[in-house]
């Protein structure tokens, strides 16, 4: 009789090990793999539930057991709990470990950069690639007029709010609190030197913003001639001439292709078109640089109305005072245009 209760007692104790070693092995056995050149993230939506995070754990191709995992996710209530967010994935980490991670909500945060762009569907496309958030709800954040109107921005300069940088932000930040961080980077940018800088050149920021996208489709590779293209744009406002920049008439046109402006291109009706209509266009006609903006805050005085694109093909410009110095620039570059048979 002793020997059957004691060797019952040994069964359950059998028994129990077996438990309490699988319990142990399913929460602490390392359950991710990651090569040590790549990094892996596990993104997770808001209203995902476990199924939707299981799902995405296994497009990451890291884990091993993914059962085990979802047990220690079910003992762990986790799957009462699901956070969003980015959360970078570490080798060797164990279910435990992941768990506690995901159900911490402490993610990682994203970098998010939007450089060449022309327009808000661009830059709303560009957000949509880095963010949680598709391009349309961007795009609706982006151009959220009872916003731009509290900020006092007008909706055609929403995009010269966004200062190009490299920003860190949390993948699933809200349409409203990107905008909020948006503008407290532009306010920080328009800092007390730029703004003393602003009076000289007689412009708005919004203003300097719109100069400064036209300064660098003119000029983006040699930047040493931008503060100089600056003033000359800014004689022309000054003058009450029609700046006749033809990269604004490239984006009223909606070609950026286009290599040579011809006359019909120039008859294209749109506030955009600065052979059409004086002043500086409605908006931005690219997300300008921090180096344009500065460009135009420092502007080089002069007394040039006029600018052509060099014919040695070089990226630099003539520039004259008078329009016969100008039309004989002019002559000199389509003359290679035409030898280099460029015609559109």
């Amino acid at each position: 009789m002793k020997k059957w209760i004691i060797g019952g007692i040994a069964a359950i104790a059998l028994i129990g090990a077996g438990i309490g070693y699988y319990g142990y092995s399913t929460l602490m056995t390392p359950n991710i793999q990651v090569p040590t050149d790549e990094q892996k993230f596990l993104y997770i939506r808001h209203g995902d539930k476990l199924d939707d995070v299981v799902s995405a754990l296994e497009k990451t191709g890291t884990v091993k057991d993914i059962n085990s995992f979802v047990t220690t996710a079910k003992l762990k209530k986790y799957d009462k709990h699901v956070k969003s967010g980015c959360y970078l994935l570490k080798d060797k980490m164990n279910n435990f470990d992941l768990v506690r991670l995901l159900a911490s909500g402490n993610q990682t945060e994203v970098k998010l950069t939007f450089n060449n762009k022309r327009t808000a569907p661009e830059l709303a496309g560009r957000l949509a690639e880095v963010l949680e958030m598709d391009s349309i709800t961007a795009l609706k954040a982006i151009k959220d007029e009872k916003l731009l109107k509290q900020w006092g921005v007008d909706a055609n300069n929403a995009i010269g709010l966004f200062v190009p940088n490299t920003y860190k932000v949390y993948w699933d930040i809200t349409p409203e609190k990107l905008m909020s961080r948006i503008k407290k980077e532009y306010d920080a940018f328009w800092n007390e030197k730029r703004k003393n800088k602003l009076a000289r050149t007689g412009l708005t920021q919004q203003e300097v913003s719109v100069l400064a996208s036209i300064v660098e489709e003119e000029q983006n590779q040699k930047y040493d001639e931008q503060p100089l293209i600056a003033g000359l744009y800014i004689n022309r406002l000054r003058k009450g001439m029609k700046l006749e920049s033809d990269p604004t008439v490239k984006y009223a046109a909606n070609d950026f292709t286009l290599r040579r402006v011809l006359n019909e291109h120039l008859q294209t009706d749109s506030p955009y078109n600065t052979y059409k209509y004086a002043g500086l266009p409605p908006g931005p006609i690219r997300i300008p640089s921090i180096q344009s903006i500065d460009a135009v805050l420092n502007y080089k005085e002069t007394d040039y109305i006029y600018m052509c694109a060099k014919e040695d093909f070089s990226g630099y410009h003539n520039f004259a005072v008078t329009g016969a110095e100008h039309s004989a620039n002019a002559a000199r570059y389509h003359a290679a245009l035409n030898k280099q048979k460029i015609y559109k």
